[in-house]
């Protein structure tokens, strides 16, 4: 057991690892297309160019980035002594440009070197890969620095002399490393955006003291911790949502990577792992973890500040004629002890209950608007090559009912878990705690029961859209947008009412 939690201030990301089959090249691009559809945040792929049953891992990634919208992509992780840095400088920045900024690199050191040295490469001992690979580093991000005029980096390994730098990549690409041992870990902290280890080659209670060694080097280097995102591939089947979210609030791991080979692991881990992950995260990261000693409870905080949490306002414009409920009907706790409540204080702690309501709201208010962007797509039939990097990929237009059910379906059930969570449990711990906000309780939970019947509706018009005779895409418009309306409204209206009582009473 740690003695105290790991927080480097990422919030949970979920991918996948796919094997690059050449044989199943189809197959491997419908994952990847499937990932972007359920809404993951990654689609990764080993390097093993000496492997002649794969795919090439950067031509395999410029394929799945041009058939996709919002998933990045990435290698996990490059074979380096394969991939000369300077040209490979110039196909990241390349493919980052071309993919709206949706691309990361993660790199290794190398392995395997019998298979290296088959394909021409140079064979290196332990302690030149680790050079070479520092070496590396440098010269991709000097050849991404367009502020001076040319590059020269002279290196045991690798020389580049006047080479002039660009393009630069769209957004700020991170570098991961895949490290294990104490000179990699040291070099992740000193140089590294991300580091990338694997079940099956490190065991969990051996994280701690590699997240030591990681921060001792960032620290030595003048560099935070936090720069350097921590990061766990997967093996096949996962973990369970619960270890995870203790993996994230006790070791600081923020990305999980689950290796996939089928479309049952893509839609469960997307669907049902993530969504309660980030839940028990959300919880755990506003109380001791359960079955903790005190040493693990997150340390008290004596300075205090007013609450700085402000709720979302309500849209200004409905989209429906219709009303979900009489929002006038809507009591409050507020009225009486308003002045009181502005001038209460609040540990960073406290304060952090409320944000986190409000950054759990702002995922969902951003999912649905993606959603509303994909039916606006189907409506106008954007289904042709041209418009391939726009949210529907190359579908025809059955596919493309396809996929916007699928997603609407993730999305339906996002909300669902988000929903039930605080009725089986925030709700009953504010009523305990707090018996004046007992009619807004009784309201947030009617509502929750009227937003989900909003959802079936909306899943009945998609069934209908797709029926011979259906009601067509009006209908769906018609329902998403009530939808909209409704849970805008709700979102407003949860903030206003529990961020104060959050921060007083906490989540349980």
């Amino acid at each position: 057991m740690l003695a105290a939690m790991a927080d480097y201030g990422h919030e949970p990301q979920f991918g996948i690892f796919v094997t690059p089959d050449a044989a199943q090249a189809d197959a491997v691009l419908a994952l990847a297309r499937l990932a972007d559809a359920v809404g993951l945040d990654l689609v990764t792929f080993q390097d093993h160019p000496y492997q002649a049953k794969f795919l090439d891992t950067w031509t395999l990634l410029s394929v799945v980035a041009a058939q996709t919208t919002h998933v990045r992509v990435a290698p996990n992780v490059l074979n380096l002594p394969l991939r000369p840095p300077a040209v490979l400088a110039r196909a990241v920045a390349s493919l980052d440009r071309l993919s709206g900024g949706r691309v990361d690199l993660g790199l290794g050191a190398g392995a395997f070197w019998d298979g290296v040295a088959a394909m021409g490469g140079p064979r290196r001992t332990p302690g030149e890969a680790v050079d070479a690979l520092s070496e590396a580093i440098e010269i991709l991000r000097a050849l991404w620095d367009t502020s001076q005029r040319s590059v020269r980096q002279v290196g045991e390994h690798y020389a580049i002399v006047g080479a002039h730098p660009g393009p630069a990549p769209a957004h700020d690409v991170e570098i991961w490393v895949g490290a294990y041992k104490p000179r990699m870990l040291r070099l992740t902290g000193t140089q590294a955006d991300g580091w990338l280890p694997s079940m099956g080659y490190i065991e969990l209670e051996d994280i701690p003291e590699a997240n030591a060694r990681i921060d001792d080097a960032a620290a030595a280097a003048g560099r935070p911790p936090s720069a350097i995102r921590r990061m766990l591939n997967l093996l096949a089947g996962g973990l369970e949502p619960e270890r995870l979210a203790e993996l994230n609030l006790r070791d600081g791991i923020s990305t999980f990577i689950l290796a996939a080979s089928s479309d049952d692991d893509v839609r469960r881990f997307a669907e049902e792992t993530a969504p309660a992950v980030r839940e028990l995260v959300l919880a755990g990261e506003s109380r001791p973890l359960a079955g903790a000693g005190a040493g693990a409870a997150r340390p008290v905080v004596v300075e205090s500040t007013p609450l700085a949490a402000d709720p979302t306002p309500p849209p200004a414009r409905r989209l429906s004629a219709e009303q979900a409920w009489d929002e006038a009907t809507r009591p409050t706790a507020r009225g009486a002890d308003a002045g009181e409540t502005g001038a209460r204080r609040y540990t960073p702690d406290q304060q952090a209950a409320g944000r986190h309501l409000i950054d759990v709201h702002d995922h969902l208010r951003a999912e649905l608007d993606r959603l509303r962007e994909i039916i606006e797509q189907v409506a106008r039939g954007e289904t042709d090559a041209t418009t391939a990097r726009q949210h529907i990929t190359r579908m025809t237009i059955r596919q493309n009912n396809w996929t916007l059910g699928t997603f609407c379906e993730t999305y339906c059930r996002v909300v669902t878990q988000h929903h039930t969570l605080e009725d089986r449990s925030v709700f009953p711990h504010l009523r305990r705690s707090d018996p004046a906000l007992q009619p807004v309780l009784d309201r947030l939970e009617a509502e929750h029961v009227t937003i989900a019947d909003l959802l079936e509706r909306v899943d009945q018009a998609l069934v209908s859209l797709v029926a011979p005779g259906g009601d067509g895409i009006a209908n769906v418009n018609a329902t998403v947008d009530l939808l909209t309306d409704a849970l805008l409204s709700h979102f407003s209206y949860e903030e206003r009412e529990l961020i104060e009582p959050l921060a007083r009473h906490g989540f349980y």
